[in-house]
């Protein structure tokens, strides 16, 4: 349970910033949307499209920008991300509880396991040979971290989280349960009709203010280690193969595939159920639409869209015929500019 907060709109702006319109003594201690607030709430628009629902809110202070400061005369912070300034708010008035420090008695922790004095290691939770669990970091009930496994300073492994041996998390990184990180990556060498497996050696190293979301799996490299870099964010159910890097403040979307050896630069955003091929790279600063597929290299910001809307059954099998006779109307078109020109050459 968090506990319950009350603030003023004035300390909210010594807290961060921001241009109030209104009476700075004004509490809150809640935060809600437009339409479901509570009179003891504050309220943000971050999307102009809804400056109607303003007219009926019951909250008591909005956060918006410049562009919709004069939509209403209600006590408002004005800011120029009110997306963010609400994140922030909110964080504030649902600050995180951690466990109590301590090793569950059902915990098994390993004599040579290093686990630092004020962290948690919660119920059943497995702590495997040399390990080390650094200060103020959670391990959740039933999590396993592997043999020589580094758990960075208040870093969080919510329950049944799987580190296999050798992998490394930084600083202050989340890990959602059901997550498994160093699994084997995917390497098979096909040999008279039969795959043989390839040892994965590697291991993956993750930085600082990263997290990771639900049943998300992050392969061990084959040789080299797979990297996910500071600030990283990845959604639920994402599938990162071996030797994969994913650069700093990078997000990924759910359902989203990338395979081996990939590289993708920093500061990009990755839609959802988008999928890469291996062995490409893609530069800082690209957003990829949810269901794009990349197969080869990008080497220029911005964005990259590869996929067709929803249509009805039918309109889409005649599409589907059109796509199939455009080699063959294709040719034709080549072969009647052919006429023409040659028609053109004659009448000279």
């Amino acid at each position: 349970m968090t506990p319950d907060i009350r603030i003023t709109l004035g300390d909210l702006i010594r807290n961060f910033g921001g241009e109030l319109v209104g009476d700075a003594e004004i509490y809150i201690s809640g935060l809600g949307t437009l339409s479901d607030a509570n009179p003891d709430d504050i309220s943000f628009l971050s999307n102009s499209k809804y400056r109607h629902q303003l007219a009926d809110t019951r909250a008591a202070a909005v956060i918006l920008g410049p562009q919709d400061c004069d939509a209403t005369d209600m006590p408002r912070i004005v800011t120029q991300n009110p997306y963010a300034y609400m994140a922030k708010v909110s964080a504030l008035l649902h600050p995180v509880v951690r466990p109590t420090p301590g090793i569950h008695p059902s915990a098994v922790v390993h004599a040579t396991a290093h686990i630092a004095p004020d962290a948690a290691i919660g119920a059943h939770a497995v702590i495997a040979e040399q390990a080390v669990v650094a200060a103020g970091a959670v391990i959740g009930a039933g999590s396993y971290v592997g043999a020589a496994v580094e758990i960075g300073d208040a870093s969080w492994l919510y329950p049944h989280v799987t580190i296999y041996a050798g992998c490394k998390l930084g600083q202050r990184t989340i890990v959602h349960s059901g997550a498994v990180i160093g699994a084997d990556g995917f390497g098979l060498a096909p040999e008279a009709g039969r795959w043989l497996k390839v040892p994965q050696v590697g291991a993956v190293v993750i930085g600082d203010d990263v997290e990771i979301g639900a049943n998300t799996t992050i392969d061990r490299g084959a040789l080299e280690d797979t990297v996910i870099e500071d600030g990283v964010k990845l959604d639920n159910q994402i599938q990162i193969a071996h030797n994969v890097r994913i650069g700093a403040h990078t997000a990924i979307a759910a359902c989203v595939g990338i395979a081996g050896s990939t590289v993708i630069g920093q500061h990009c955003v990755i839609g959802g159920a988008a999928m890469f091929v291996g062995h490409i790279h893609v530069v800082d600063g690209v957003t990829v639409s949810g269901g794009t597929l990349v197969s080869k290299s990008i080497d220029i910001p911005g964005t990259y869209t590869a996929m067709w809307a929803a249509a009805p059954h039918r309109e889409w099998l005649r599409t589907v015929a059109q796509l199939r006779r455009m080699d063959s109307l294709a040719q034709r078109v080549r072969e009647l500019e052919e006429k023409i020109q040659e028609n053109e050459r004659n009448a000279k």
